[in-house]
């Protein structure tokens, strides 16, 4: 039963300030024209810092391949050097694509960062790509693209047997475990087994809702690129919900595009260009993420600008207030259980400055006094 407890725990994030529900931060360690790999992952480490500082539950670390503008394509690394650089906030993955990996490789990787960070790793999985097909086909060095979207659920039955290194007698794997992990305490002799990171389900449709819940896992919705089936998803995770060792009812979060600045008018040009780098990604054309002095210089076609509009009508920006109402008017709506919010402008500064804005329009509390 205590671990149970612990496991809830672990999942239910902790309210604080006057947030609906417990605010979170999802990283793609985004890089900037002007600026390099190098400075997108000391940004990622200096806002791990400040989330920890300012009272976010979690910081997770998104898996991306092939996108100049993104440096997150090993969410393992990247979660070891953030464990050094902080000491409290739960780390994770938003998420590990486990199509892309074979399931022992994670359980290894996982169980080195449980033990590096004890007591504060997420495994976050999804079942798509993170990419395009043929980098798809390089990852899994197969040509059966949706194979691996489809084999998810043997795929994470048996990682979560890795993870908890109980193969029943008789499978081939029986003898096979994943280190760092439980068999080095019942080789101890006794001494209580190495405790392992919560799983959770990611998604952007409603297969991985049903299956979180069917599974009873916690479940993280994709709001901040399909928002329009954000609702139908989580209903679907709730009435699917059955309840597990892990949960005793269902727990949502969603991941949301917000950015705070003093001014709307200086937020709107900062998000444009995050909007402009993904519309260039929609298109085919990826590379890094413009400045605002490059976005404000481009030439939209009367379709791209729709693209801008549609995209920028699920972005919650503005002033510090302004993202304040429009994020819990969001949490109203869908019911979610914690709010994870991303953002991929530009400017590192502006990056790390909206979310210590959006900490004190919630009123977070500052361990730095």
């Amino acid at each position: 039963m205590a671990d149970e407890r612990r496991n809830r725990d672990e999942i239910r994030g902790t309210v604080r300030g006057t947030a609906p529900v417990p605010l979170s931060v999802l990283d793609l360690a985004t890089v900037g024209s002007g600026l390099t790999a190098t400075d997108a992952l000391r940004t990622s480490a200096a806002l791990a810092r400040l989330a920890e500082a300012r009272g976010f539950q979690r910081f997770w670390v998104a898996e991306h391949h092939s996108m100049p503008g993104v440096a997150s394509s090993s969410p393992a690394v990247i979660l070891a050097n953030i464990a050094a650089h902080t000491d409290s906030i739960r780390l994770g993955s938003g998420g590990v694509m486990l199509p892309n990996h074979a399931p022992l490789v994670i359980a290894e990787q996982f169980g080195t960062l449980e033990a590096l960070a004890p007591g504060r790793i997420d495994l976050g999985l999804g079942r798509a790509p993170g990419t395009d097909g043929a980098t798809a086909a390089a990852l899994r060095r197969t040509d059966a693209l949706n194979e691996g979207a489809d084999d998810f659920p043997r795929q994470l039955a048996e990682l979560i047997r890795f993870l908890d290194d109980d193969f029943p007698d008789g499978h081939p794997y029986r003898r096979i475990h994943a280190v760092p992990g439980p068999v080095q305490g019942s080789a101890a002799g006794g001494v209580q087994s190495p405790h392992r990171p919560p799983v959770w389900l990611l998604g952007s449709s409603g297969f991985s809702a049903r299956l979180a819940g069917e599974l009873g896992l916690p479940f993280a919705f994709a709001h901040h690129f399909s928002a329009r089936n954000t609702v139908p998803a989580l209903e679907l995770y709730r009435e699917a919900f059955r309840p597990s060792a892990v949960l005793d009812r269902p727990y949502a979060l969603i991941g949301v595009q917000a950015f705070a600045a003093a001014q709307e008018t200086e937020a709107r040009r900062q998000v444009l260009t995050a909007g402009l780098a993904m519309l260039r990604l929609r298109t085919g054309r990826p590379g890094l993420v413009p400045s605002a002095d490059e976005t404000e210089a481009y030439p939209f076609s009367p379709m791209e600008r729709d693209f801008m509009d549609s995209w920028l009508a699920n972005v919650e920006y503005g002033t510090p207030e302004t993202v304040r109402e429009r994020l819990n008017a969001l949490q109203k709506r869908t019911g979610a259980d914690e709010l994870m919010i991303t953002s991929s402008v530009h400017s590192p500064d502006a990056r790390l400055r909206s979310f210590e804005l959006i900490a004190d329009a919630y009123e977070l509390p500052d361990v730095r006094g």
